[in-house]
């Protein structure tokens, strides 16, 4: 068994809350495990000035840790006056993630910035943005639809992540931190709901892998993300508070 009692191929439980902040366009808390993110989507007026007169629209993510969201304090960014390279290398991966599944000219002429602060970080945070992100994106969109600021929804697809790797051998999915910091293989997929791939991050930490080890991984991950992606339609279409899993397969 696992450090924490779960199967290989076994999600920790996963629990997404809508709506959980009053002021913004989209929000949701989601938990994987002892890994809390809060996302909120924000909807601005502009775009970037690459994309002035366009006629396009834009979504971009900002990403960071709480002080307290780990054993130890970690320090805000904001007090060294600048972005860690692994604060901005995740930020740009929940924006280019959400992208994917957007027709960004439905948008129109505005932007939507995810913001996802990490609570508490016990590994797959840059997982539970993705799929936190993605709820909080499709909320303010359908708010959008609803005050006939755009005529028809953007978003094409769901998108999700999750964390894959192996451990002394053995493929594990949704990896916590003491798995996470061990592993000899390390992957975080993100992948949208028709089962294509948005974006495959990889890394041998103890020595290469073969395309053998890669698929098997991949094919872990997939199964994953399906759960991922029918808690988030449940959510979406029908608009509850808190879905959690293991949902019932009823």
């Amino acid at each position: 068994m696992r450090v924490d009692g779960r199967k290989d191929e076994e999600m920790r439980p996963i629990t997404i809350t809508r709506g959980y902040l009053k002021y913004a366009e989209g929000s949701a808390l989601i938990e994987f495990g002892h890994t809390k993110v809060l996302c909120a989507a924000s909807v601005e007026e502009r775009v970037p000035q690459f994309l002035k007169d366009s006629g396009q629209g834009w979504i971009t993510a900002e990403y960071g840790l709480l002080p307290r969201s780990t054993t130890t304090r970690t320090p805000r960014e904001a007090a060294a006056g600048r972005v860690s390279g692994r604060t901005s290398e995740i930020q740009r991966l929940i924006g280019r993630s959400l992208r994917g599944v957007a027709d960004l000219r439905r948008l129109g002429e505005r932007t939507i910035v995810i913001d996802c602060d990490v609570m508490q970080a016990d590994g797959g945070t840059r997982a539970a943005a993705v799929t936190g992100g993605f709820v909080a994106l499709a909320d303010s969109v359908h708010l959008l639809k609803e005050q006939g600021r755009i005529k028809s929804d953007p978003l094409l697809d769901n998108v999700a992540a999750i964390s894959v790797g192996t451990v002394e051998g053995r493929i594990l999915l949704d990896l916590c931190y003491a798995e996470d910091s061990i592993a000899e293989v390390d992957l975080n997929v993100v992948m949208t709901g028709g089962g294509k791939f948005v974006e495959v991050q990889g890394t041998g930490e103890e020595s290469p892998f073969s395309k053998e080890q890669l698929d098997a991984m991949l094919a872990v991950a997939a199964q994953g993300i399906q759960q991922l992606v029918h808690l988030q339609q449940r959510l979406v279409l029908e608009r509850l508070q808190t879905v959690k899993l293991p949902l019932d397969k009823s």
